[in-house]
């Protein structure tokens, strides 16, 4: 299910009702609701636990792990933490020996700073976390509900290891692409791609379906070229996302970029 709100028609125009086999939901909200009120409208009629998540960030994390501790603290809610190394850009969360939430800090000065504890944006909830979210209402679960929980000792918390990152700017949204790229050092075509045989493609490059190469252009390393999309002769592109549909002209030479269609390069 995907709640909703900034130009919805765009993203399920894009994912459609199934990616990579499951099945997909939209749950538009008919004005901004804020975190809370989002997920109050969207888990209408929930009746067991289930998982929000955060649409503007990546993670990997043992799922199983996490329910398993909600789950035996008896939570109403769970926060996955994730440590980071310069904590003063997010809100830290404290917590006690048991995973018990204390506290939250927001954007702490460096004085301030005593855990590299952030929120990583994914929540264990219990239905009743529901009834704390008066439906129709714009709403925050982090400033609005998740404070009244831990003064009723029901918000915890864990820290798991695994990749997490925020891709809410451009420079983090092109990372995540070379970060996922540099896990395979390797030259990945798509059956359905063309690739001129006079380019080259220097790894870790990864060339999606329908994609085109022309000659003589030079792609890698750190390169991911979209669905549809093309670079044209002579281009060079290194540590860059080619989106679907973009183009890269002839003779261009792109550095971390990301190019959107009819938009263009955008300097990350």
């Amino acid at each position: 299910m995907l709640a909703c709100g900034y130009i919805p028609d765009a993203i399920e125009a894009h994912f459609g009702s199934d990616a990579d086999g499951l099945a997909l939901e939209y749950c538009v909200e008919p004005e901004p609701l804020g975190t809370g009120g989002a997920i109050r409208f969207a888990a209408e009629g929930m009746d067991r636990t289930f998982l929000a998540l955060n649409g503007d960030s990546l993670r990997e994390v043992d799922v199983d792990r996490l329910l398993a501790f909600h789950r035996e603290r008896g939570a109403a809610a769970t926060i996955l933490l994730t440590r980071v190394l310069d904590p003063s850009r997010y809100g830290l969360v404290r917590v006690d020996r048991d995973g018990r939430v204390c506290g939250f800090l927001e954007k702490p000065s460096p004085e301030e700073i005593d855990t590299d504890l952030i929120n990583a944006g994914l929540y264990v909830l219990e239905p009743e976390v529901l009834e704390l979210m008066p439906p129709g209402r714009a709403l925050s679960i982090e400033r609005d509900v998740f404070p009244r929980l831990v003064e009723e000792g029901s918000l915890f918390a864990l820290d798991l290891p695994g990749y997490w990152l925020d891709v809410g700017t451009c420079e983090s949204y092109l990372q995540a692409h070379i970060d996922l790229l540099s896990r395979n050092d390797a030259v990945v075509i798509h059956p359905e791609a063309y690739v001129q045989a006079t380019a080259e493609l220097r790894p870790p490059v990864r060339i999606e379906h329908g994609a085109f190469i022309g000659a003589d252009a030079r792609v890698g390393p750190c390169v991911h070229v979209g669905s549809g999309a093309s670079v044209a002769a002579g281009a060079h592109v290194a540590n860059a996302a080619v989106l679907p549909r973009a183009v890269v002209d002839s003779g261009v030479r792109l550095v971390n970029a990301i190019v959107a269609p009819e938009i263009g390069a955008l300097s990350a």
